[in-house]
Order: structure tokens, then sequence, then C-alpha cells
């Protein structure tokens, strides 16, 4: 079994670190992570300038580029081989709602899911580490749930799958059972932040997140709120199936009149 670690947080990240030495006795683990943090880059490559690749003393590698970076690297030249899993994380702070399509995190694991591997992207609820240990521990009994019922080593063939896991910051007796969820929503961000630089110039910060704004009952944020560990199926395919008749009608309208005023 191999696996490839990587995330958004940076290669010395306490997530990342615990998370290799939990799983460095389950599989032969590779690390490829940004140099810096990058949260919030998504599934952003960097095509514009030159990628380097360096390694730490203890054996990680890093990319002064995107977790997508490091992913991309690792699979198409860097590794030599093609991993069973691709892991990112552990996150500091949940990846929940709206935020997976900002986070890096899911990035990194769905650059790996888009190479048709499987692969999960892990979240601690709350910033700051809290409880990291028994966050790691789950993640480390979830990957040996994940080996035992072969649902790794996929075939050729075989559908990949991508899962978005956020776990609360709890001591592991106190976590509850996995539990799967659709993502929630959130309310729109905060306004922007405005200072004034040493130049006189207006410097632009990007406001916080907002709360959540559909977090009911069967909600990733309903579920972690509630102590239990939630994982949701994620796809990549943006198309919005149960309009797709509507937008051809419409389309075919649009189209008569444009032909009818020539």
């Amino acid at each position: 079994m191999k696996i490839l670690i990587s995330n958004d947080d940076g290669y010395q990240a306490s997530g990342i670190v615990t998370l290799y030495e939990a799983l460095k006795d389950v599989a032969d683990v590779e690390v490829v992570a940004p140099e810096q943090n990058n949260s919030a880059k998504s599934n952003a490559l960097t095509l514009h300038s030159p990628l380097y690749v360096s390694q730490a003393a203890n054996g990680f590698r890093y990319v002064n580029g995107t977790p997508a970076d490091c992913v991309h690297i690792a699979l198409t030249g860097l590794l030599g081989y093609r991993p069973d899993l691709v892991i990112s994380g552990i996150n500091n702070g949940a990846n929940m709602g709206d935020d997976t399509i900002y986070s890096g995190t899911v990035g990194a694991a769905m650059e790996g899911y888009l190479f048709g591997i499987p692969a999960i992207a892990i979240s601690q609820v709350e910033k700051g580490w809290r409880e990291l240990d028994a966050a790691t521990q789950k993640a480390r009994e979830l990957v040996l749930q994940m080996i035992r019922g072969s649902l790794l080593g996929l075939a050729p063939n075989a559908e990949p799958w991508l899962l978005n896991i956020n776990i609360p910051n709890l001591p592991l007796d106190q976590l509850k059972p996995l539990k799967i969820c659709r993502l929630g929503r959130r309310h729109s961000a905060e306004r922007v932040i405005m200072q004034d630089s040493p130049r006189g110039e207006t410097m632009y910060w990007i406001g916080g997140a907002g709360p959540a704004k559909d977090d009911a009952e069967g909600t990733d944020f309903h579920a972690a709120l509630q102590g239990h560990v939630t994982v949701t199926p994620l796809k990549v395919d943006l198309t919005d199936h149960d309009n797709l008749r509507y937008w051809a009608q419409t389309a075919a309208r649009l189209s008569d009149r444009r032909d009818g005023a020539s």
C-alpha cells in the first residue's frame, strides 16, 4: 500500500506531521506539500513561473507552489509510481459547506481524484490543533478500515472516489461515529477589511467566512456540531443537471428570436 500525503497548511504544519507519523507503519507514505501556507488556493495550478522541489531534514518534500501543484507534480513524475491513496490534511480548521469550493485541502485531494486515485481531505473543525492526536488516531482508523474493506487498490477501470472529512476537536472517546452528510451552505462572507499601508495606499483583506446558512439535519455543519466525524462524498461535475432541459428550451427560444430578427 502506497499513500501520498499533502496539505495546504505547509509541510511543517502539525497536522501533516502527526498524520505521517500515524500512517508510516500502515503503508509506504510519501509527503509532498507546499512550502508555505496555501489556504483557499482551491485547485489552482502554477503555470507561469517555475516550481522547485526541496527536501526537509525529516524526508518531506516541499514545493514552492499550491496544494494542487504538489499532488500534480508528484503524480506526473516526481514519485515514479502511482499511489493507492491520496490524503490531504490534517487541516487546521473546518472545510464544510461552501468552504470546499475554495479549500486548498480539498483541492489537493481532488487533484489525486482527477488522476483516478481514491482521495480524502481531512480537517479539524476548529483551528488551533486542539485534540489533534485524537483526530490523527481517527484518521488512522479510517485508513485501516478502508484497507481491510478493500476500498483501496482499485482496478484501473474502477471509479475513484473523493471524500471530505471533518473531525470535531474532541477527545477520542467523545467523538461520535462517522456520519455521511451533504454539504451545508454559508451566508455571504463578511465585508472586506480596508487599511492604509505605510505608503498611504489602501490595502484590502478578504473578510471572514459568513455563518452557516443551511445547517439543517443531514448537513456537515449539523453533524459536526453534534460531535460526529462528518464524511461527504464529493464529485467534480458542476453541471446543473436539474435545469439542463430549462436551459435547452431557453436557448432554443433565444435562437428563434435571433433568427426572426435577422
